[in-house]
């Protein structure tokens, strides 16, 4: 049999391919946006790539799986339980049955229904009948059971989330009869919010969890269990409901990563004022020292998908701002990953180019944390912190004012006018997102804490919680 795990750490999300070498066939479960990376697979190891599987309709991410299955001629199959729910797969598949099996070669690919994360949830049990088909070698647990937790049940609504608790209680009785020795590989792994207290190991067994996982306890009830599940749920991002809206009619092909297209600075000055929307990657102090305005301040790495999700309108034509035209393709796979897909290309010559022709050029102070206190001192300036609940509750600066990163476009409004604002979070990288937001909405003179929260304490000033 053949397995493997395919990492996008900026959203720990986790997709898999398996199959039969001897076949040279393969399945690809719960694939991301950007399919080149599966093609590329099969293709080296000249294998097929014969099915395209899927646990649910996804909320986090948008699903490549519609574009890989058209553009392979692959079987795309999906959960046969969405019919008459709130999310329905408007694309062309196969429907899955509870106990329904896939033969790959020697390999057989078995769905069950595990209704609680979202209605219509399977997961897959694989057997390897080279070896057994007796038992499963592994399960593919997509958002039903996670390494250390369980998927969230509130992604359909406030009104049926103690509903699908009590349906997840349901469907982890189903585990009872599979042996310790199974391998568990879930859909996402630390730093998801499809769930709480997600261990960072990205696979796991069924007699570990059993021990380890404090929803597999067999010994809570279902009430307790659905209190337990309740009581520690994540914040919710807006953007899942567009994510499960993408997903259930299926994400548009693109027939490759877009963005690469260089555009002058008086091309790009145009279409700003036409409603694009600018997304600057560049690292936050280059932000800080001349942006265009209005630009959101996201810089490239593991939360740019993430963040940008959380803050960029969706359905409006994106231009990027890049260190260098060769990190384009690493920003635009960012943003497709959240069905940010409209990239129209990025400003040619960068920055300079766009002073060298006079355009606005705007600017985020950056100050130390010594001369932030000392500012504090009477003269009207508010300090907001960005970062989430736990950090906050862990010490802040005592005269802050807290709100989540995530959700400040919705309550930006609260903070814009004249009043010098200086923005909060551990090291400076969400802070700078969050003044970028901030100044979009009107605020006008926004600051930035050097080195954030981190830099705060390491000065020795003062912290309440």
């Amino acid at each position: 049999m053949l397995f493997e795990r395919f990492e996008d750490k900026g959203l720990a999300q986790y997709s898999y391919a398996l199959g039969c070498e001897a076949a040279g066939q393969i399945a690809i479960v719960d694939p991301r946006r950007d399919i080149d990376v599966y093609l590329e697979f099969a293709a080296t190891r000249r294998l097929r790539i014969t099915h395209v599987l899927e646990t649910h309709i996804h909320a986090d991410f948008a699903s490549g799986a519609r574009e890989l299955a058209e553009y392979t001629g692959a079987m795309h199959a999906v959960s046969a339980y969405d019919t008459g729910e709130m999310f329905q797969a408007s694309f062309r598949h196969k429907d899955l049955k509870d106990s329904q099996r896939i033969q790959i070669g020697r390999v057989i690919v078995e769905a069950i229904h595990t209704p609680g994360h979202t209605p219509e949830h399977i997961m897959f049990l694989v057997y390897d009948t080279a070896r057994t088909s007796a038992v499963p070698q592994l399960m593919l647990t997509g958002d039903f059971v996670f390494v250390g937790s369980v998927g969230r049940p509130d992604l359909i609504g406030e009104e049926l989330k103690i509903q699908l608790a009590g349906q997840l209680f349901d469907s982890l009785q189903k585990l009872h009869r599979l042996p310790d020795g199974v391998e568990i590989h879930p859909g996402h792994g630390a730093g998801s919010m499809c769930g709480s207290g997600m261990a960072a190991r990205p696979m796991s067994t069924l007699g570990f969890e059993r021990l380890a996982n404090p929803f597999l306890d067999r010994s809570l009830s279902r009430d307790d269990f659905i209190e337990k599940l309740l009581s520690n749920l994540p914040p919710f991002p807006p953007y899942y409901r567009r994510m499960k809206v993408i997903n259930a009619k299926g994400a548009r092909s693109l027939n490759g990563i877009p963005g690469g297209r260089p555009l002058a600075a008086s091309l790009v000055y145009d279409r700003v004022i036409q409603g694009h929307v600018i997304v600057d990657v560049r690292d936050p102090m280059a932000f800080a020292g001349g942006h265009i305005h209005g630009a959101f301040g996201i810089g490239l790495g593991q939360l740019l998908s993430t963040w940008a999700a959380w803050v960029v309108p969706y359905d409006t034509p994106i231009v990027l701002v890049v260190p260098d035209p060769l990190r384009v393709p690493e920003a635009a796979r960012a943003l497709i990953r959240v069905g940010l897909d409209e990239i129209t290309g990025y400003v040619d010559g960068g920055m300079q180019a766009w002073a060298e022709r006079g355009y606005r050029v705007a600017h985020t102070p950056v100050v130390p944390p010594k001369e932030l206190a000392s500012r504090l001192r009477g003269n009207g300036l508010r300090v907001l912190d960005v970062r989430n609940d736990e950090e906050w509750q862990a010490g802040h600066i005592c005269e802050a004012t807290h709100v989540m990163g995530g959700t400040l476009p919705e309550r930006a409004a609260e903070f814009a006018g004249d009043s010098p604002l200086a923005v909060v979070c551990a090291t400076g990288y969400r802070s700078t997102v969050a003044a970028s937001v901030l100044e979009r909405a009107g605020a006008r003179e926004v600051i930035n804490l050097a080195g954030g929260m981190n830099a705060w304490q390491e000065a020795g000033l003062p912290v309440c919680s």
